[in-house]
């Protein structure tokens, strides 16, 4: 199913023609509304007259998020206050933290493109979606709210917190789609276990799973024990929030909204455009956006973005699952590690749930690696209350992490439920070093 078949579907070079137009726009609309774009813009000696096309955006200057924090908390924002209507910001702990104003064509736009993600996930008028995002300043919540409102489905918004009531809704109201991150579904399946409560009892039959990255080991994880079919989100407050990208059925790729949210993929060292197929770091620049539009935004994910038209019809740019993050990424003992490449051995090996923790340290000028991961509950029953099956899998799970890594790891494996739990994004490293 398709939303809006005429962006969604609209011939490239049409596309192209009409993100050159709106990309001199917002050029134009920024020159004379944000002084921290005008002056950039004039050091490099670029007029809005100069973008005529969107091949001009090469022509522009970066965006960081250090930028959005010395410029707090409104520097940004080109609408003038009457015009914001709501204010959202990051989840960030460190620093000032990122204040993004929208106005009512704002969050028009993105509940317009919250409804194409829904559509191409299968979600129609005569859903119940039950939203378990964090409500508030995290976008996830409301973002997700309002597209499913726009759609004309029924939305529950549990929110995060109180999970086996969560259960009882989702059994007892017989919902049938959820949004929610990937590891707060997991939960949701667990707490599911303790209650009694089967996949058979309830109806779910459609998953919006985001805002962490996870894995194709995951999504079967929380398929087989949710009953359901796991569709990736992608979006940045920054940006907008969730529904910058989206998967449809073919899963091949998660679908850009192109007409709105111009991608690139850049060297992340040299700052190089790259070409489709080649992953590097993801850029993103607002073409409509009128409360803080950003000019080549560095989201700091890593990814590859793929052209051609999808088995479903749909024309747009898709994205490839998030490597990693060049901010997020590890360098222990000169080698690149990311979660994902740690969760991906994990969930290979059938005796390991799908909870880990990464512990980084410094020892006699050396870095560490120490993975705890627990094993799941139907192993632990079956033998490992005693020391060497417990052994003999923490050198097996080292021996692969060796493989894939090319370092060395120190595994522990613990009991089921030992490692906390999360109920929004989870925290999967504990990088020691940096408090030293």
């Amino acid at each position: 199913m398709i939303w809006n078949n005429n962006k969604e579907c609209m011939p490239r070079e049409q596309m192209r023609e009409l993100q050159g137009k709106r990309l001199h726009k917002i050029v134009d609309y920024l020159y004379h509304n944000v002084p921290f774009y005008r002056d950039k813009l004039q050091q490099m000696d670029i007029k809005p007259e100069d973008i005529t096309s969107i091949d001009d955006i090469v022509k522009l200057p970066f965006t960081t998020k250090q930028d959005l924090r010395d410029n707090y908390p409104f520097g940004l924002q080109a609408a003038p206050q009457s015009e914001v209507i709501r204010f959202h910001a990051s989840s960030g702990t460190t620093g000032n933290p990122t204040i993004v104003g929208y106005t009512r064509k704002d969050v028009g736009v993105w509940s317009e493109c919250m409804s194409r993600c829904l559509t191409a996930f299968g979600v129609t008028r005569d859903d119940l979606f039950s939203v378990a995002y964090g409500y508030g300043l995290f976008t996830g919540g409301l973002g997700v709210h309002y597209g499913v409102e726009n759609l004309g489905a029924a939305v529950l918004p549990t929110s995060t917190g109180n999970t086996e009531k969560h259960v009882r809704l989702l059994r007892d109201l017989h919902v049938t789609g959820i949004a929610c991150t990937p590891s707060y579904a997991l939960y949701l399946a667990e707490t599911m276990e303790k209650m009694g409560v089967t996949k058979d009892m309830i109806n779910l039959r459609v998953g919006a799973f985001g805002a962490e990255p996870w894995t194709e080991n995951m999504r079967k994880e929380i398929e087989s024990r949710l009953g359901l079919k796991g569709y990736n989100i992608y979006g940045l407050s920054e940006i907008m929030g969730p529904c910058v990208s989206y998967e449809c059925s073919e899963q091949n790729g998660s679908h850009v909204c192109e007409d709105h949210f111009f991608p690139e993929i850049v060297d992340p060292e040299t700052l190089e455009p790259l070409p489709y197929g080649q992953p590097g770091e993801l850029v993103f620049t607002t073409l409509t956006k009128e409360g803080m539009p950003l000019l080549r935004y560095r989201t700091r994910d890593l990814c590859t973005l793929y052209d051609g038209t999808c088995a479903c019809g749909r024309t747009s740019v898709r994205m490839g699952r998030i490597l990693g993050r060049t901010d997020d990424m590890l360098i222990i003992r000169g080698i690149n590690v990311f979660p994902s490449q740690v969760e991906s051995v994990i969930l290979s090996m059938p005796e390991c749930a799908p909870h880990f923790l990464l512990v980084v340290d410094r020892v006699d000028n050396l870095d560490t690696l120490t993975v705890q991961v627990e094993v799941r509950q139907e192993y632990f029953a079956q033998g490992f209350d005693t020391f060497e099956p417990i052994f003999k899998l923490e050198r097996e799970l080292a021996a692969k992490l060796r493989s894939v890594l090319s370092i060395n790891a120190k595994v522990q494996v613990k009991a089921p439920g030992t490692l906390e739990r999360s109920q929004g994004k989870s925290k999967f490293v504990i990088d020691n070093r940096i408090l030293k």
